[in-house]
């Protein structure tokens, strides 16, 4: 069934690597990116970049009108809990605010599907381990909360409007393909940070917080593949393509899912993998813990795998780190190399 498909943020890390997906599954992409946070070497080719501004609505509608758009796919928010921390102001205009703006841009041109890029951050500290999609939200970061009310947001027009969307809740997203991995300006995930130490490019790797109630001490996550995570986009948005050819009511295609291995690592864990792979002492030093990172997240990935048939193929951690450590020794630059 070939969509032509917008993907919003499709210059980043997740969404480039989406993109190129959903081209290889037989989709027309084009990718609006204002390139603050993505690069134009991470596009795909054949797919037509647009550069962009989601609080742009003139634009937004020039691309709505420019082509008949079959579905979006959201990947344009500002991502770092710690920073939201700091700075909720930005986290709320550019990941909430602005998403409203798409969806009204959507709802003005008909176009009626969405998958969306959420987090888990919107669990907050969560009560059981693996999380289920049903488990109580509360998160504790701008961050998180303003994923949630995207998500809220997302429910409330499927009721009155009849959008039909998947929200994808991403545990930890890494590794890289061997075209595509992280370049983040600044960085603040954990491999990539680790693997420039091997690089050269740091002195050593800071761990935040030695003293969670953990094996270690240091807080526990989920990892997933970003070809995984790739994978399971391209899934969600043809289950939303069949519900709609299958049935007129949009309440049957709310999708929530939770995207993870299901297996937890510790911040010590990661950094002796990283040292087993690279080969490099990788000095570590502890620092005070950072305010909004929970002591633990892991998934329970099982909803998806039951009703979409998604299953990860990158799990292992060593895998994870091997891909990454490929991808950042031929690109000790990032992009600009």
């Amino acid at each position: 069934m070939r969509s032509t498909l917008l993907v919003v943020g499709g210059a980043g890390y997740v969404g480039s690597a989406v993109a190129a997906a959903l081209m290889r599954a037989g989709h027309q992409v084009l990718i609006y990116d204002n390139l603050s946070h993505g690069h134009r070497e991470a596009v795909p080719a054949g797919a037509d970049l647009i550069v962009g501004d989601l609080e742009d609505r003139d634009a937004l509608d020039r691309v709505f009108r420019g082509a008949r758009i079959d579905a979006v796919l959201h990947f344009a928010a500002l991502i770092e809990a710690g920073e939201s921390m700091q700075v909720p102001e930005r986290y709320f205009r550019n990941n909430t605010a602005n998403t409203m703006g798409l969806l009204e841009a959507m709802i003005a041109h008909n176009v009626r599907a969405m998958v969306f890029s959420s987090t888990a951050a919107v669990y907050g500290i969560p009560e059981r381990m693996p999380i289920q999609e049903e488990d109580r939200l509360a998160p504790i970061n701008p961050y998180g909360e303003s994923k949630l009310i995207v998500e809220r947001m997302l429910h409330w027009h499927n009721i009155t409007r009849g959008l039909r969307y998947a929200c994808l809740r991403y545990f930890n997203a890494c590794g890289a393909t061997s075209e595509r991995g992280e370049d983040h300006a600044p960085e603040s995930h954990l491999i990539p940070l680790v693997l420039r130490v091997a690089l050269g490019k740091r002195d050593s790797i800071a761990i935040f917080g030695s003293d969670y109630e953990t094996p270690d001490g240091t807080c526990v996550r989920d990892y997933v593949h970003v070809e995984d995570l790739a994978a399971a986009h391209v899934l969600a948005l043809e289950a939303l393509q069949r519900q709609e050819q299958k049935s007129a009511d949009p309440s049957e295609s709310r999708m929530i899912y939770n995207l993870g291995s299901g297996t937890g690592y510790s911040v010590r864990q990661v950094v002796e993998v990283a040292r087993a792979v690279t080969g490099h002492p990788i000095p570590a030093e502890e620092s005070p813990r950072r305010p909004g990172d929970p002591p633990v997240l892991v998934a329970s990935a099982e909803k998806i795998k039951r009703e979409l048939g998604w299953r990860p193929r990158h799990g292992e951690l060593q895998t994870i780190v091997s891909s990454a450590w490929d991808w950042h020794r031929a690109h000790p630059d990032g992009y600009r190399a």
